[in-house]
C-alpha cells in the first residue's frame, strides 16, 4: 500500500475534523496539516480541533493517525545565532509545538532546520544542535522530528546530507530525530533524482534510511542545482512525472508517508488529480 496525501488546510468551525475531511475527498490515505498559521505564533487551544470526531472519522476510513503529518511554522529559525531572542523563541514555541503534536496524538512533527544568517555552517549548526537538544531534553513524549532537506537558498542549513548528518550526531535523544526528504528541495540543491537509486544509497549511507520519517513530494520550477525552492504541480517542472512516480512507487519506501505540497490551480488543490495519477502509475 502506498501513503499518499498532501497539505490541507486546518481551520475553524473544524479544524483537524475538516482537515481528514478534506483530505479524504482527495481519497488521500495521509495528510498533513499546520497547528496554527506557519508565518506567526497565534494558537487555537486543542481542545476546539475536534480530535475525537476526526478520530472516529479516520477509523471508519482505514486512516492511521501515523500518516497525520504536522509541519512546524516557519518562523522557528534554531540557528540564529546574530539574534539569540529569535533562536530562544524557537526553542519555547518548538517546545510547545510538540505538546499540541502529542496532545493531537500525531507522531511526527517537520521542521527546517534553520538559517545561519551570515554566521557560518558550522555556528549554524552548533545553535540548531543546542537548540534541539534544549527541547528534546525536557520532552517526555515520543513525537519525533523530522528535520527537512532544504534547497540551500540564502543561509538555509540542510541542503546535503552531511549537514543534516552533522546535526543528528550530536543530539542526545537520537531516536527524536528523523529526516523529511522534499524531492523538490534536493533537486534545487543539486541531486539527480534520475538517478534516485543512487540518492537514496548515499541518504542511507550518511543517515540512515531507517532515519526517512517522510517524504514531500513536489516538482520543481528550477533547474536542478538552481537553490531556489520554488514548487511546481507533479510532471510540469523539471524533476518530471516519471521520476516523482517513480519515487512514489520505490520498494524501500513503501512505508513512507507522502505528502504532497504542490501549488494551487486557477485557486483550486490539485491533489486528487495528482494523487490518482501518481497512484495509478505502472512502471514500463
Amino acid at each position: 500500500m502506498i501513503f499518499l496525501g498532501s497539505h490541507v488546510s486546518m481551520k475553524a468551525p473544524n479544524y483537524l475534523l475538516g482537515s481528514i475531511q478534506e483530505a479524504l475527498s482527495y481519497d488521500a490515505n495521509a495528510c498533513m496539516i499546520y497547528t496554527g498559521p506557519p508565518q506567526n505564533s497565534k494558537r487555537v487551544p486543542i481542545e476546539k480541533f475536534k480530535v475525537e470526531e476526526a478520530k472516529r472519522l479516520m477509523e471508519e476510513h482505514d486512516f492511521s493517525m501515523d500518516r497525520v503529518i504536522i509541519h512546524a511554522p516557519y518562523i522557528i529559525n534554531l540557528a540564529n545565532s546574530m539574534r539569540p531572542e529569535t533562536a530562544e523563541f524557537g526553542v519555547e514555541f518548538l517546545q510547545e509545538e510538540l505538546r499540541r503534536v502529542d496532545a493531537i496524538g500525531a507522531s511526527v512533527l517537520v521542521l527546517h532546520p534553520g538559517a545561519h544568517v551570515k554566521a557560518g555552517v558550522e555556528v549554524g549548526v552548533e545553535w540548531i544542535v543546542n537548540g534541539l537538544n534544549q527541547v528534546l531534553d525536557q520532552d517526555d513524549s515520543n513525537v519525533v522530528i523530522a528535520l527537512e532537506t532544504m534547497a540551500g537558498k540564502g543561509s538555509e542549513i540542510g541542503s546535503n546530507f552531511e549537514e543534516l548528518a552533522k546535526i543528528r550526531e550530536q543530539i542526545h535523544k537520537k531516536e527524536r530525530i528523523k529526516i523529511c526528504l522534499d524531492t523538490c528541495h534536493i533537486h534545487d540543491a543539486g541531486y539527480d533524482l534520475t538517478a534516485f537509486d543512487e540518492v537514496l544509497d548515499e541518504f542511507d549511507s550518511i543517515l540512515g534510511l531507517e532515519n526517512l520519517a517522510v517524504l514531500h513530494i513536489n516538482d520543481s520550477k528550477n533547474e536542478r542545482g538552481a537553490r531556489k525552492d520554488r514548487h511546481e504541480n507533479i510532471g510540469n517542472g523539471f524533476i518530471g512525472f516519471e521520476t516523482l512516480a517513480k519515487i512514489v512507487h520505490h520498494p524501500k519506501l513503501e512505508s513512507i508517508t507522502k505528502i504532497l505540497e504542490t501549488p494551487y490551480i486557477e485557486n483550486k488543490p490539485p491533489y486528487k488529480e495528482e494523487i490518482e495519477q501518481l497512484r495509478s502509475w505502472k512502471e514500463q
